[in-house]
């Protein structure tokens, strides 16, 4: 982490130097949120690597030999780094679920003050229904100059559709904190009577949406702790939001990345435990080899499930799955 804070320091030195942030805002709200975040992200890596390390220091000793022919199984030896796992992975998930959404939130923020800026993005395919009776559709809506595209408004009554409107654009007047509708087309339906109007320019008041409504990216949902994301998720399935799929990765990941724990532990353990020529180093370096695999994994199946519809926690718990499987095999050739 310390190497890590050198090189982001190294990286963003002129941002600092132009904007000038507080040392207390540098050091506290940035950095000190900073190493938690991405300790908490490397963590499964972190121990796996000290689990490798200390077997393997074990094993070069002759220690473990001695314990096992003292009479203890393998399986008692498994006892104490399965204790430590389960504490670590406790952590962890408390880290992700709680304490990591609190710590992104202070340290983006202070990113989008002194270093990005504020960012611009669109969201695509927007259907809200604001009222019980009243349902908006958007193509799409630029956060930054607050304009939606293609925009449609219906109001229905009983099941029946009452009125509709449909414009080019739509645009946010804050200094009169109403909606400016561009180039538009009414429909007001009364039975079989239908009555159409046709304008450039009208100001109203849209009951129940604003332009908060529409903030969206993808370090947002890294800010929610996760009752406030699955509740999030839930909304944005109800409008039929593109960007589910993102979301529910977000919040299956929060669980099973502290599992994997207790996968590495394992596969670490029944590694690193038989001496070889070589030593500590074959053990590190076979050890990054199945780190690099297990972070492979989970990037194959994070983009089958954004581009070829695999369920986000399917495509989550497989790499799971996998290395689980491998490190039963492990587990049971490792006392032989």
């Amino acid at each position: 982490m310390s190497i890590a804070v050198v090189f982001d320091i190294s990286e963003k030195l002129e941002d600092f130097l132009t904007n000038e942030p507080s040392t207390k805002a540098l050091v506290i709200d940035y950095y000190l949120n900073f190493i938690i975040y991405y300790t908490n992200l490397f963590s499964a890596l972190l121990i796996f690597i000290a689990v490798l390390f200390f077997t393997a220091k074990l094993a070069a000793r002759t220690e473990i030999i001695a314990i096992l022919t003292s009479g203890v199984s393998f399986n008692r030896l498994l006892v104490p780094y399965f204790i430590a796992a389960t504490i670590l992975a406790s952590l962890s998930w408390y880290a992700n679920n709680y304490l990591v959404p609190q710590a992104n939130k202070t340290r983006l923020q202070f990113e989008e003050t002194y270093v990005n800026g504020f960012s611009s993005y669109k969201i695509k395919n927007i259907h809200k229904q604001i009222t019980p009776e009243e349902i908006i559709y958007m193509e799409s809506y630029n956060n930054l100059k607050d304009i939606g595209y293609k925009f449609a408004w219906e109001k229905w009554k009983d099941g029946k559709l009452k009125f509709k409107m449909m414009s080019d654009f739509i645009r946010w007047d804050s200094i009169g904190n109403q909606w400016q509708i561009e180039r538009y087309t009414t429909r007001q339906i009364n039975g079989l009577d239908e009555e159409i109007i046709h304008g450039a320019r009208i100001d109203t008041t849209i009951t129940n949406m604003f332009p908060s409504d529409f903030e969206r990216s993808y370090t947002q949902v890294s800010t929610m702790q996760t009752p406030a994301l699955k509740k999030f998720i839930e909304e944005q399935r109800q409008i039929g939001s593109d960007e589910v799929t993102y979301y529910e990765l977000e919040l299956y990941q929060r669980s099973s990345m502290p599992f994997a724990t207790y996968i590495l532990t394992l596969i670490g353990v029944a590694v690193a435990s038989r001496k070889i020529r070589g030593g500590t180093g074959i053990h590190i370096a076979l050890g990054l080899g199945v780190s690099v695999l297990y972070i492979l994994a989970m990037k194959v199946t994070t983009v089958y499930a954004t581009n070829a519809g695999l369920n986000p926690f399917i495509a989550v718990w497989i790499p799971n799955a996998c290395f689980a499987l491998i490190s039963i095999y492990i587990y049971k050739k490792a006392p032989k």
